[in-house]
């Protein structure tokens, strides 16, 4: 199989098996008739939180977990005091991910704050550095970040934003879900949010939050619950107090099996390093924009490999295509005309040289 699917969920060798052991594990745990059920529990979240931690240089107790990127980012908005957006505005690029911006566009509603959407220039298929600098003026109380886009991979210079934010007197957030774990990533904006599909080939609800802890203090989350609390195990209905570290954006009984069953994932990126994974996928992903070329594509993603995240994204006019690459054992999917192809650890040359070669006969979109 030629598997290029690391934009959407993601594999590697022996996932199968590695997740298995990771439930088996768990649950023989959880079945178990005795009272070790939440130390065991806790302790699993816990490493997989300290992995995220570690993955991303994160400061000790500035991440938690969240179900998902979308969830993650109306925890962070509605812990802000409302005053510190009220009346501004709030930057997000139009090739983010629709989901975060569906819910910037209500919050918006709701606490006042004008989003400003910045759209792509001359014809590009995505926005550049030089577009969002250009609408990122000092009204901006909050810029969130995609660092790599899902339709083009377009990969942003963070430090040049970031420091333009800075300037600026904005928030600064950062979605790495397209980006960690085939791209290194430091977190030096206010706020993280990320997944642990994709190239970190775990399950769906392990999303993340990180808070730099000067921001950490300010927050005072709306939706907030037992687990928030610095003694989760006070009953006092009047001595509500949130824990002082990133476990004040938790809520209700914490969900514990999205990350025993994405550690596997975590533990494979972390044990071969990111910066193998990354040369692995640059040659092949080299490769796929030189085949392309050749044929005669329209490539959609930066012909610039220091402006791309690990996916090549190609303009072909044929709806037809993912069905016939399927059954050729080849594994890819389409967002309209735009085909995306995300090579990773179990993606090989070959798996590449087929893939140009199917696409040989197709029609070349306008």
């Amino acid at each position: 199989m030629g598997y290029f699917l690391y934009h959407s969920i993601g594999t590697f060798p022996g996932k199968t098996q590695a997740v298995d052991a990771a439930l088996g594990a768990f649950t023989a745990q959880w079945c178990a008739e005795d009272d070790s059920q939440w130390p065991d529990a806790l302790q699993r979240r816990g490493r997989f939180i300290d992995g995220w931690t570690q993955l991303i240089g994160a400061p000790a107790g500035s991440l938690t977990l969240a179900e998902s990127v979308t969830g993650a980012l109306y925890t962070l908005m509605r812990g802000l005091s409302e005053h510190r957006l009220a009346g501004g505005e709030v930057l997000v690029a139009a090739d983010c991910f629709p989901s975060l911006h569906f819910l910037l566009a209500e919050l918006g509603r709701r606490i006042g704050f004008t989003l400003k959407t910045v759209a792509p220039t001359d014809g590009r298929a995505y926005v550049t550095d030089d577009d969002m600098v250009a609408a990122w003026g000092p009204h901006v109380r909050l810029a969130l970040l995609t660092w790599v886009t899902s339709t083009a991979s377009h990969r942003c210079d963070l430090d040049r934003l970031v420091a333009h934010g800075r300037a600026m007197g904005s928030l600064i957030g950062v979605d790495v879900t397209q980006g960690v774990g085939i791209l290194p990533y430091a977190a030096t904006a206010d706020f993280t949010v990320g997944s642990s599909l994709k190239w970190l080939c775990g399950v769906p609800g392990a999303g993340v939050l990180q808070v730099m802890p000067d921001l950490l203090a300010d927050c005072s989350p709306e939706f907030r619950g037992w687990w928030s609390q610095s003694n989760p195990f006070s009953w006092d209905l009047d001595a509500f107090a949130f824990a002082d570290d990133a476990r004040r954006f938790d809520n209700g009984t914490p969900n514990i099996l999205p990350a025993v069953a994405s550690q596997p994932g975590l533990d494979f990126v972390m044990g071969q390093g990111v910066a193998r994974l990354a040369a692995h996928n640059a040659a092949l992903t080299a490769r796929l924009v030189e085949g392309i070329a050749g044929l005669g594509h329209a490539l959609v993603s930066p012909a610039d490999a220091t402006q791309r995240g690990g996916s090549v994204m190609v303009s072909v006019a044929d709806p037809g295509l993912v069905d016939r690459l399927r059954g050729m054992g080849l594994h890819a999917d389409m967002r309209g005309t735009v085909l995306r192809l995300s090579p990773g650890s179990v993606t090989t040359a070959e798996d590449c040289d087929r893939l140009l070669a199917a696409l040989a006969p197709t029609r070349v979109a306008p």
